[in-house]
């Protein structure tokens, strides 16, 4: 019960590549026709990117710990 560290960044791991990976999937659903269809798509793709280099982040983290 001592090592919390290891399952806590699994969890950010988790969590990042989930939230990565969602965010990709949402970029390529049909937008509503009332908004910037580029715009959303750019932002969803951003998320989703940031999300996997967090997981890779944090993987490379788990790795040295």
């Amino acid at each position: 019960m001592s090592n919390w560290v290891d399952p806590l960044i699994f969890l950010l791991i988790v969590i990042s590549f989930v939230l990565g990976v969602s965010s990709f999937i949402m970029g390529f659903f049909a937008q509503p026709a009332n908004t910037a269809s580029m715009k959303t798509k750019v932002e969803y793709g951003f998320f989703g990117l940031t999300g996997l280099v967090l997981c890779a982040l944090f993987s490379y983290a788990l790795a040295t710990v």
